[in-house]
């Protein structure tokens, strides 16, 4: 009996000094599991609001919690399929001079832990965009239908690869559409799968190029194109997503929408935009993250928001005076 009381402080002492490695290694779990959800990346989701804008609902305060909640559930499908991704590349991810940094490639967030995760959000996420609008819910479902059959097959499919993810920001604009209850206008939908091509073939030519002969080594279907492929498709997709703007700007049914014929005014922002991005494509090796090249470019960025403002005030100044 008095050797077993003895062993009881030691016990204690030794747990009461196992708790600060626990509590660190639960914080690394959830320090990666954030990281592996990309939460830089959800300006991508930005879109939503793109429906909300050409709506004219921007001061309806309904409309915008709406917009909003679709955004939160977007962002959160989002990460979702960036940790499946992740679990599913972290092999290839390994070879990569940057992705190798990610938690799961890292061996920093398990594998198990990672798939409990999606589980638990996209039950959530789920069940938030059924419970805010049914049609919301289908095309969250057709999201991440088209991320997990991207992930599983088309990823390995030249060019249908780019296409897919393009699609993928469509069914963004497509959520904020249906969640205001508007018609969704097909500008919208040509000019956003235009311009998300633009984005996916420069982050292609950005990956060919800068792991150069080791690049079908990180992701096999690199090994089907070629900077010069690259570059003719991004000639094509840029040339018409500038005509696809310009046409819907001096479109006299837009004219008719909005009450105004000076959006065509607002033409030089994407030219900018689409000649600045080019340029740090080509001359600053940019592209690997579109996310990145918005929030650090300080002349995108600029241009940007000012498109955003002129076409707000140009848009809403009928129905404000």
């Amino acid at each position: 009996m008095s050797r077993a009381r003895n062993t009881l402080p030691n016990l204690a002492v030794a747990d009461a000094a196992d708790r600060p490695a626990r509590a660190r290694g639960a914080g690394l779990l959830a320090t990666g599991l954030v990281a592996s959800l990309r939460p830089e990346q959800w300006t991508k989701n930005l879109l939503v609001f793109a429906a909300l804008v050409f709506a004219l609902k921007l001061f309806d305060l309904s409309a915008v919690l709406a917009a909003s909640e679709a955004f939160v559930i977007l962002c959160a499908l989002s990460g979702v399929v960036y940790l499946v991704n992740d679990v599913m590349d972290r092999e290839g991810d390994r070879t990569h001079p940057s992705k190798s940094l990610r938690p799961i490639a890292a061996g920093l967030l398990p594998v198990p832990v990672a798939l409990g995760a999606v589980v638990v959000i996209a039950s959530l996420a789920l069940a938030g965009a059924f419970a805010l609008d049914r049609e919301l819910g289908l095309v969250a479902v057709g999201y991440l239908t088209l991320q997990g059959l991207y992930s599983l097959i088309l990823k390995h499919v030249v060019i249908v690869d780019v296409l897919a993810l393009a699609l993928g920001f469509v069914l963004r604009a497509v959520a904020g559409a249906v969640v205001l209850d508007v018609t969704i206008s097909q500008w919208l939908l040509v000019c956003t799968i235009l311009a998300a091509l633009f984005v996916g073939l420069a982050k292609r030519r950005h990956e060919l190029v800068l792991l150069s002969g080791e690049a079908p080594l990180h992701r096999r279907i690199l090994g089907e194109y070629s900077p010069y492929l690259l570059d003719q498709m991004i000639a094509v997709v840029t040339a018409s997503t500038l005509i696809a703007y310009i046409f819907y700007t001096i479109n006299p049914e837009t004219q008719a929408k909005f009450g105004t014929s000076w959006l065509g005014l607002t033409i030089p922002f994407p030219l900018y935009g689409i000649f600045r991005y080019l340029y740090l494509v080509h001359r600053r090796d940019g592209g690997g993250s579109p996310t990145d090249l918005l929030l650090n470019d300080r002349p995108l960025l600029v241009c940007v928001t000012l498109w955003v403002v002129a076409v707000v005030l140009l848009i809403y100044q009928p129905f404000v005076l």
